[in-house]
């Protein structure tokens, strides 16, 4: 085995999750896209499959070409450690926008200040900032 990759399936929505992110995110990218071409499986211009890094942890996703009745859950949620106040308060705030909230930014007495979310995707994300 050489690495472990998270990956996340998007039901027509990677890209603009991805490029979401990444504008979000400080070094970060989206350092490959494969697209569905015409008379693929999946949707002419989609993403077949594609790979970006957010502070160099890689992610793959792809836009599922099939529909399904799941999609993501908070039992895997991508955990942010942030460096100050005001990065963990820009961060929950961009990414509460068209989500909602599974705990609320506050102090649970673990860390100086934490939030619990699921985005506009769907995916779920714990922010942090340590004592």
């Amino acid at each position: 085995m050489t690495k472990v990759t998270p990956f996340l399936m998007f039901q027509g929505k990677a890209e603009e999750a991805m490029n979401y992110y990444v504008s979000l995110i400080e070094d970060s990218e989206i350092t490959s896209i494969t697209r569905y071409g015409a008379n693929e499986a999946g949707a002419e211009g989609s993403v077949m499959q594609a790979a970006f890094s957010l502070k160099g942890q890689e992610f793959m996703c792809i836009d599922s070409n099939v529909k399904h009745d799941f999609t993501f859950t908070p039992s895997f949620s991508i955990f942010l450690t942030c460096d100050t106040e005001e990065e963990i308060d820009r961060l929950y705030a961009a990414l509460i926008e068209g989500g909602g909230a599974l705990m609320p930014i506050g102090d649970y007495g673990f860390s100086r200040k934490f939030g619990w979310l699921v985005d506009q995707f769907g995916v779920s994300w714990q922010l942090t900032l340590p004592a």
